[in-house]
């Protein structure tokens, strides 16, 4: 145990599946940056992603541990899979960041903060995942945490697909299966996903009922596209999501018998237009979700929220000096929580610029318009650039962004600070501006090393009032979030990967104390083999975290957390599959009073044709 408290210092982290491919790693397509497709060294932004063979390597059922870890990606539990959980980037709150699901917004917007509900995404059918740090006003209108753009499995050429089945500690079960056929015309893909466990006590206060907090989950997921001539494509997205958790504490008076439910129903249609020089892309996304929780078996609140969004995307390639990103976001989002209706507009309006100079320097300079309902007009803008430096051993990138965003105050908290038991307190939007600067190495061996300085602030920053429970208040000040990444990735042989990534993590709240839930050391440690012609592949990964506190000041636990993998093809297209989470039982709470898993041991089989 006590080798895993260098891990901060050796500044490595999460697990991937194969070794690095110098030639390609700065090849690496990025499109979450500039909503464009652009190779990694175009990007001045900070931008992490996994594929679809490293998500399936770490066999992690949600998409929040797939997640943490990742660099600067902290997670905040309640008790097992399915419960609340937020999402920290860079340690500002999961309701600063925006997730995308093959273009459709999954915010919940019966939620109190507009919070993408990710403890309700599953891994399965996941092609791919990129994560943008630090304000990003300009492109999406998100505000500090950044984004989040998740991308389903993609069908190959003619019909494929795969099934598989899990089982393990908890009462655990899973069951997925993806369809999909590709032909020159028409293309589509279905991914089918249940999940089921028994779970374990929440709360370490529940001495009383004791009893199992489960959580299933069924999510349906489609695609369909029409490729009506080469420049012309049409396409459809689908998706549902059930989902059902028991938890502790609730109700009046309090009782550990709680359940809730999830439901959300999602589609985007779209259509995409490329030409020689310009391209065009237009979209219609909708999603309603719907939240009810029950207390004793007896209803005790619920609501529901709904999202529509008008989406034009279009960029111009002038050349290598000028290519332009331009478009419009319309936006509509409403709720009803037990008969108070509310809705309002936002519509936004961006342009950016993007420039390559000598093959070796790129810019990016860009301003967005948003016009809110309840609160007017903001200006937001970013500014990124990144320069190349060929050594004889490989090539050095320095980059550097510095971004502005703005949050409207949502729905809810508007509603409960003007509702019956609320302050009457009137919000204002939260404003935030932030910038990084980074130098990374491209060996040529395949090493990669990358160091990051960030520094983001929120100015009138809304949280909620845990003295009066009167509703939200807002900070009369600046809270900051700043810290240290340091990444790596290094192929030591070509059948062993060693990879990670550290951050350090200073945050402050306007009135110049601590912010709750946010460690401040993050890091990740990954080390990954493949043998007998790459049909067996063994990982093995840690998390760290250190010095966080809780909501009342007082610290948090520390914790290390041991997690194993092994996969091993039978035959081709069958692979059995096996993992142990938590290996050495680790003892730990992120939230106060909230349980976490101990020791638990998952096996599975799956078939891909």
């Amino acid at each position: 145990m006590n080798n895993l408290r260098i891990l901060p210092a050796v500044t490595l982290g999460a697990l991937c599946a194969l070794p690095v491919n110098a030639n390609t790693k700065l090849e690496e397509i990025i499109v979450t940056s500039s909503r464009v497709e652009m190779p990694l060294r175009q990007v001045g932004t900070s931008v992490s992603a996994l594929n679809a063979r490293e998500i399936q390597a770490l066999g992690f059922n949600s998409m929040l541990d797939v997640l943490r870890t990742l660099p600067s990606v902290g997670v905040s539990n309640t008790g097992g899979a399915g419960k609340v959980s937020t999402l920290r980037i860079r340690g500002e709150e999961g309701y600063r960041t925006l997730v995308m699901m093959d273009g459709i917004d999954i915010s919940d917007t019966s939620s109190p903060q507009f919070l993408p509900r990710l403890e309700q995404v599953l891994s399965a059918g996941i092609e791919r995942v990129e994560v943008l740090r630090g304000p990003q006003g300009l492109m999406y209108g998100a505000d500090a945490g950044g984004v989040v753009n998740i991308t389903t499995r993609a069908p190959g050429e003619g019909f494929g697909g795969d099934v598989s089945a899990e089982g393990g500690r908890y009462g655990t079960q899973q069951y997925a299966g993806n369809l999909g056929y590709a032909g020159d015309t028409v293309d589509a893909n279905l991914s089918v996903t249940d999940f089921e466990t028994d779970g374990f006590n929440a709360r370490s206060d529940d001495t009383l009922l004791r009893d199992d907090d489960g959580y299933e989950n069924t999510t349906v997921h489609g695609r369909l596209g029409w490729n009506v001539s080469d420049a012309l494509r049409l396409e459809l997205v689908g998706r549902d999501v059930e989902g059902k958790s028991q938890y502790d504490n609730c109700g009046f008076p309090r009782t550990d018998n709680c359940n809730s439910e999830y439901d959300q129903q999602a589609w985007r249609a779209g259509a995409r237009y490329q030409g020689q020089r310009f391209n065009h892309e237009l979209a219609y996304s909708e999603s309603e979700t719907q939240n009810r929780d029950f207390s004793d078996g007896g209803f005790a609140f619920g609501g529901e929220g709904k999202l529509e969004k008008w989406n034009y995307l279009g960029s111009f390639n002038g050349g290598e000096a000028m290519r332009l990103v331009y478009g419009v976001d319309l936006k509509t989002e409403s709720r009803d929580d037990t008969g108070t209706n509310q809705e309002r507009d936002q519509d936004g309006y961006y342009l950016e610029y993007q420039g390559e100079f000598s093959k070796r320097l790129f810019v990016t300079a860009g301003a967005r318009y948003d016009d809110n309902d309840d609160f007017g007009s903001y200006n937001t803008w970013r500014v990124s650039g990144a320069y190349l430096i060929p050594a004889s051993a490989g090539e050095v990138k320095l980059r550097g962004a510095y971004g502005t965003g703005f949050r409207a105050p949502s729905l809810y908290e508007i509603g409960y600070n003007n509702g019956p038991f609320g302050n009457g307190v009137e919000l204002d939007a939260e404003e935030s501006e932030g910038y990084d600067l980074a130098i990374s190495w491209f060996g040529n061996n395949g090493l990669y090393l990358e160091a990051v300085y960030f520094d983001q602030t929120v100015d009138q920053e809304i949280f909620f009032d845990l003295q009066t429970f009167g509703g939200y208040l807002q900070g009369k000040g600046e809270a900051d979030s700043s810290g240290v990444e340091l990444i790596a990735e290094w192929p030591l042989l070509p059948s062993l990967s060693l990879t990670g990534n550290y951050t350090y993590n200073d945050t402050e709240t306007s009135d110049a104390g601590e912010r709750p839930r946010r460690p401040d050391h993050l890091a990740n440690l990954g080390l990954n083999w493949q043998g007998f012609d790459n049909r067996l592949s063994l990982g093995i990964n840690a998390r760290l975290a250190r010095d966080a506190v809780g909501t009342d000041g007082d610290p948090l636990d520390d914790y290390e957390v041991i997690n194993i993998n092994a996969s091993f093809e039978v035959i081709r297209g069958l692979d059995v599959y096996g993992r142990v989470e938590n290996l050495l039982d680790k003892d730990y709470e992120e939230v106060r009073n909230f349980n976490s898993s101990g020791a638990a041991a998952y096996a599975g089989v799956r078939y891909s044709f």
